[in-house]
C-alpha cells in the first residue's frame, strides 16, 4: 500500500500509459477505416481496445509472465489484416467476407495459443527460435515499426489513404524536433530525467502541436454505437483467409519469445516454463476475445524492451498502474476521447526513438553467433529478402493467389519463415568448422 501511494510510481505509470496509448490508438481506427465501418463502430472499437488492453496488461503482470511487458494488439497481425483488406476488392471478395473469415481464423488461432500454453510445449517451440531467428525477428520488426512511425512523423496518414499522400513539411519539422529532443534526453540527460524522456517528449510535442496547428480530432465523439459481436463481418469460411490467420498466429508466437528472452538480462533470470505456459494461455484467451469483438489479436510487445532500456522502469507496479489508467480511459469515454486528441505525428516521433533500441536487441542476439563466409547466409537471406519485400508496392503481388498473398507480401512474415527454415534445417556449426 505504501508503494501504491507514492507519487513517483503514479508518474512512472503515467509514462507507461502514454506508451501503451500511442501504440494502440491508431490500430482500431485504421482497421475500422479499412473495413469501411461507421464512425460510431470505430469509436466503440477504440474504447474496447482501451479496456481489453488495460486488462490484458494487468493480468499478464499479475498472473502471466509477471514482468513489465506491454500486452497489446500485435503489429504483425495488424499488418497482415490491413494488407488483406486492401487487396480484397481487387480479388472480388467482399470486405464482410474477409472480416468474417479473419475473425474465425483469429478465434482458432487463440484456441491454438491456449493449447500451447496449457500443454507446456512453449519451451519446446522456443528452441526453434534460437539467437539466429530472434536476431532476424528483432531487426525486421524494427524495420516494420520504424517505417510505420516514420510515416506518422511525416504527416502521412495510416491505412489506404497513404497511397496518394504527400509529406507534410511543417508537421514533419515539428516531429523531427521532438524526436531529437527525446533522443538527446535519453543520451545526455541524467538518469532522474532520462526515465521520463518519452513523457517529456509527448507533453512538449502535444503543447507545441496545439499552439501551431490547433486541435487534432482523431474520432468524432458525437457518433455512438452499441457493442456488437463480429463487427468486421458475420463468420464465414474462406479457407485461404482462415489458413493465413492461423499461420500468422503461429508466427506471432515470436513476439512472446522475443519479449521474454529480450528481458531476461534486465530481470537477471531466464524465463521459466511456468512463465511461458501462463503467458501463452493469457495471450490466447485475449486473442480469441479479439476475434469476437473485431479487435486486432494480442501479444507481448517486443518494443517494450526499448522502453525498459530507456526508462529503467522494470518494476511491475508502475506498469500495472499504467494499465489500470488505460482501462479507465476506455470505461470513461470522455477521458478516452481527450487522449485520442494526441497528435499521431507526436506519438509517432516518440515511439520512433523508443523503437530504435530494437536494433540493439537484434545485435545482442547476433553477437551469440560467430559469422563466417559460409554461414552468413543464415542471417543475410531472411534479412535482405524481408527488407526488400517491405519496399515493394502492393501491386507487385496482385498476380499471386489470394491464399498466398497475405504471407508473401509481408516482409516480416517471409523473413521469420525463412529464418526458421534456415536455422532449423541446416547445421551451421558444421559449416563454421569447414571454414
Amino acid at each position: 500500500m505504501k508503494e501504491l501511494l507514492k507519487s513517483s510510481n503514479w508518474l512512472l505509470g503515467l509514462q507507461w500509459l502514454f506508451f501503451i496509448f500511442t501504440n494502440i490508438v491508431v490500430i482500431p481506427v485504421t482497421v475500422g477505416a479499412a473495413f469501411g465501418l461507421s464512425q460510431g463502430t470505430i469509436v466503440v472499437l477504440l474504447q474496447l481496445s482501451f479496456i481489453v488492453t488495460g486488462i490484458a496488461c494487468i493480468v499478464q503482470a499479475l498472473l502471466g509472465h509477471k514482468r513489465a511487458i506491454m500486452e497489446g494488439q500485435s503489429g504483425l497481425w495488424w499488418g497482415v489484416i490491413l494488407s488483406l483488406a486492401s487487396t480484397a476488392t481487387a480479388q472480388g471478395l467482399q470486405l464482410s467476407e474477409v472480416g468474417g473469415s479473419f475473425s474465425v481464423g483469429i478465434i482458432i488461432s487463440g484456441i491454438i495459443t491456449v493449447i500451447i500454453g496449457l500443454s507446456g510445449v512453449g519451451p519446446r517451440i522456443a528452441k526453434l527460435f534460437n539467437p539466429g531467428v530472434m536476431g532476424v525477428f528483432m531487426f525486421l520488426l524494427g524495420c516494420q515499426l520504424i517505417s510505420i512511425f516514420l510515416n506518422g512523423m511525416l504527416g502521412i496518414p495510416f491505412g489506404n489513404e497513404a497511397q496518394h499522400a504527400t509529406i507534410n513539411l511543417s508537421i514533419s519539422l515539428l516531429s523531427i524536433i521532438i524526436a531529437i529532443l527525446v533522443a538527446v534526453i535519453n543520451i545526455k540527460g541524467p538518469s532522474s530525467i532520462r526515465r521520463y524522456g518519452l513523457l517529456i517528449g509527448i507533453v512538449v510535442g502535444w503543447i507545441a502541436f496545439y499552439l501551431i496547428f490547433g486541435q487534432q480530432k482523431l474520432v468524432d465523439q458525437s457518433n455512438s454505437a452499441s457493442i456488437e459481436i463480429f463487427p468486421l463481418g458475420e463468420p464465414s469460411w474462406h479457407i485461404g483467409i482462415i489458413m493465413t490467420a492461423v499461420l500468422t498466429g503461429l508466427l506471432n508466437t515470436a513476439n512472446t519469445f522475443g519479449a521474454l528472452k529480450g528481458t531476461d538480462e534486465m530481470y537477471k533470470n531466464e524465463t521459466t516454463s511456468s512463465q511461458y505456459r501462463s503467458s501463452f494461455t493469457i495471450t490466447g484467451i485475449f486473442t480469441s476475445t479479439a476475434g469476437l469483438f473485431g479487435l486486432v489479436p494480442y501479444a507481448p510487445y517486443v518494443s517494450s524492451i526499448g522502453f525498459l532500456k530507456q526508462t529503467g522502469i522494470i518494476k511491475r507496479l508502475p506498469f500495472i498502474l499504467g494499465g489500470f489508467m488505460f482501462f479507465v480511459m476506455g470505461v470513461i469515454p470522455p477521458l478516452g476521447y481527450f487522449f485520442s486528441m494526441l497528435p499521431l505525428s507526436i506519438g509517432s516521433a516518440v515511439l520512433f526513438v523508443a523503437y530504435l533500441q530494437l536494433f540493439n536487441s537484434s545485435l545482442n542476439f547476433f553477437s551469440q553467433i560467430k559469422f563466417t563466409t559460409n554461414n552468413i547466409y543464415r542471417a543475410a537471406v531472411p534479412i535482405f529478402v524481408g527488407v526488400i519485400i517491405m519496399t515493394f508496392p502492393p501491386s507487385y503481388f496482385e498476380t499471386l493467389p489470394v491464399v498466398l498473398r497475405p504471407l508473401l507480401s509481408n516482409g516480416l512474415l517471409v523473413g521469420i519463415t525463412l529464418a526458421l527454415l534456415l536455422e532449423n534445417l541446416f547445421n551451421w556449426d558444421r559449416e563454421k568448422q569447414r571454414n
